[in-house]
């Protein structure tokens, strides 16, 4: 009887052991990546297995969140932040394989709903109309997220900040704040140029795109961390090859 114990626990500790690592491998493959990436990164990922049967698992968040994640030990193989300092904290935190790699500069733009009755303009005067006539207007949180920062740094420039603090919504991340937009809980907001060149929104939105110059440039930088399987190394690889850079720069995105 004592035998027949042993022998069920020593199966039962088998069989966890091997639940375990199956967990452990499907973690593995997931490659955390900044909100704006999300039509670009998805595309690619499709292009990505045409040719490499390898699988990779795409999550997407705010920059600054899937950071702290990373930095406490969540289970990714790869981070694409849209700021390149995070990923310099991980490398400093010794989180990283390297010291990493910047794969685009990012473009925010004015964007609203086709049917909005507002005029939403690059001109101050009328963007100042435009924001008290709005009772919301939607951007991420410049707290997590270099959009949004990106954002807040664009309307203190213009010194409109402080008329449009009061109405301002903010998104957990840029997709978010542009959900906002696109469902009229905003009436316009600071979105990505890449999430408003994506073919499922230009049918329902229209942008403007905001002069670089008026706000510091968000430069995007991706890593591997420690631990990344072969095959989020090899969609690492890939990023870098001239047909997924064609659909980075496709979506607007300025390449280094």
């Amino acid at each position: 009887m004592k035998h027949l114990i042993q022998s069920i626990v020593s199966i039962l500790l088998l069989l966890l052991a091997g639940i375990i690592q199956a967990q452990a491998q499907a973690q593995s493959h997931n490659v955390a990546a900044a909100s704006d990436l999300k039509f670009a990164i998805e595309q690619i990922g499709v292009n990505f297995h045409k040719v490499n049967s390898q699988p990779i698992k795409l999550i997407f968040g705010s920059s600054g969140l899937l950071t702290q994640q990373a930095m406490n030990g969540a289970p990714f193989g790869m981070l694409m932040s849209a700021d390149e300092q995070m990923i310099d904290q991980l490398h400093k935190a010794g989180k990283t394989e390297d010291a990493g790699q910047m794969y685009a500069i990012g473009r925010i733009v004015l964007m609203q709903k086709k049917d909005s009755a507002l005029r939403i303009s690059a001109d101050k005067a009328d963007l100042m109309k435009a924001i008290k006539r709005a009772k919301k207007i939607a951007i991420a949180n410049p707290e997590h997220a270099p959009y949004g920062r990106a954002a807040k740094e664009y309307l203190q420039t213009l010194g409109l900040w402080e008329i449009a603090e009061p109405k301002l919504v903010y998104g957990e991340n840029i997709s978010q704040a542009t959900t906002y937009v696109l469902t009229g809980a905003a009436d316009f907001g600071i979105s990505a140029l890449s999430l408003a060149l994506s073919p499922q929104l230009k049918s329902i939105s229209s942008f403007v795109l905001i002069p670089e110059e008026l706000h510091r440039p968000l430069r995007q930088k991706m890593v591997l961390l420690k631990g990344a399987t072969p095959s989020v190394k090899a969609f690492y690889g890939y990023l870098q090859e001239p047909v997924a850079r064609q659909v980075m720069s496709s979506y607007g995105f300025v390449l280094p």
